[in-house]
C-alpha cells in the first residue's frame, strides 16, 4: 500500500491522536488507487464466485478476501486456505474449528462454502460486508508498518464485537479472546499477564485473565468489557504497558552494550 498514515507519537499519546484523527485518515485510505482497484475488482467479480477453489484460485479475490480478516500472510498457502473454506463450521471437527486462531473460522463463516449448499458469495450484502472489513484491516496493517501497538488497538472494538456476537457465554467470549492471537496480545499486556500463561491448562489460562479482569476492571463479563469506557481503559493499559516493556528492553540492551564496549580488552 502506498498511503502512510500520519503518526507523530507513540504509547498512548500516539493512541489518543490516532483515535482523533481516525476517521479521516481511514478515508484518505481507503480512496487511496490501490485499495480502490482492489475493492472495485472484489466487488465486481465475488458474485461469480461458486466454490473455495474458484476463489483461491483468483489471487487478487482471494487477497480481498484474506486481508479482510488480517489473514494476508496466508495469500500462497492456497491449498491450507481451500480446505478452511471447504471444511466449513459446523462440523465440530472442521479445520477451521481445530485451530487455536478463530479468524479462520470467522473467515470460512463469511463466505459459507462449507456450511450450506449455496454460497454466501450470491447474497448482494456480501461484497460491502467484506469491503468494510478489508478496508478497516488495512488501515490497521498500514498502521502496524510504523507501530504495531496501535494496530493491535484499533481491531479492539471490532475484535470483541466479533466475538461477542458468535459467543453467548462469557466463557466461551474468553476462551475465543485467548484464541484470537491480536486480542489475546492486547488483553494480556493490559492485565500486566506473562506470555508464559499460555503454557498451562487452557481451563485455567482462563481463570487467571478473568481473576485479573475482575481485579482491573471490576468485572470478568466480557460484554460490559466491551463499553467504551471499559475499552478505552483495556487500551490505555496496553499501550502505556507495552511502551514500559519497550523502554525496559532497549534500556538494558543499551545497558549491556555500555558495559561490553567498557570491558577492557583480554588480548591485544
Amino acid at each position: 500500500m502506498t498511503f502512510e498514515p500520519v503518526l507523530p507519537f507513540q504509547g498512548y499519546i500516539g493512541w489518543r491522536f490516532l483515535e482523533r484523527t481516525a476517521e479521516a485518515q481511514q478515508t484518505a485510505f481507503s480512496q487511496s488507487a490501490p485499495v480502490q482497484r482492489a475493492t472495485d475488482y472484489f466487488r465486481e467479480n465475488i458474485g461469480d464466485i461458486r466454490t473455495a477453489s474458484d476463489l483461491v484460485n483468483d489471487r487478487q479475490l482471494l487477497s480481498v478476501a484474506l486481508g479482510a480478516f488480517g489473514l494476508d500472510d496466508d495469500i500462497n498457502n492456497r491449498a491450507f486456505i481451500q480446505k478452511v473454506l471447504e471444511d466449513g463450521t459446523l462440523a465440530q471437527d472442521a479445520l477451521a474449528n481445530r485451530l487455536a486462531d478463530n479468524r479462520y473460522a470467522d473467515f470460512s463463516r463469511a463466505f459459507g462454502f462449507g456450511d450450506s449448499p449455496v454460497p454466501r458469495t450470491v447474497l448482494s450484502t456480501l461484497p460491502t460486508e467484506i469491503i468494510n472489513r478489508y478496508e478497516t484491516q488495512q488501515f490497521a496493517r498500514a498502521v502496524g508498518e510504523q507501530n504495531n501497538d496501535l494496530r493491535l488497538a484499533l481491531n479492539v472494538n471490532a475484535g470483541i464485537s466479533d466475538i461477542i456476537a458468535r459467543n453467548s457465554t462469557n466463557d466461551g467470549r474468553w476462551f475465543s479472546i485467548m484464541g484470537n492471537a491480536p486480542l489475546r496480545e492486547v488483553f494480556q499486556t493490559a492485565l500486566g499477564l506473562p506470555s508464559s500463561l499460555a503454557g498451562i491448562d487452557i481451563d485455567k489460562q482462563r481463570e487467571v485473565f478473568q481473576e485479573r479482569a475482575q481485579a482491573v476492571f471490576g468485572t470478568d463479563d466480557i460484554a460490559e468489557i466491551a463499553t467504551p469506557e471499559q475499552e478505552e481503559k483495556l487500551i490505555r493499559l496496553f499501550t502505556i504497558r507495552s511502551e514500559a516493556g519497550n523502554l525496559a528492553a532497549t534500556s538494558s540492551s543499551a545497558a549491556a552494550l555500555t558495559l561490553l564496549q567498557s570491558t577492557p580488552r583480554l588480548f591485544p
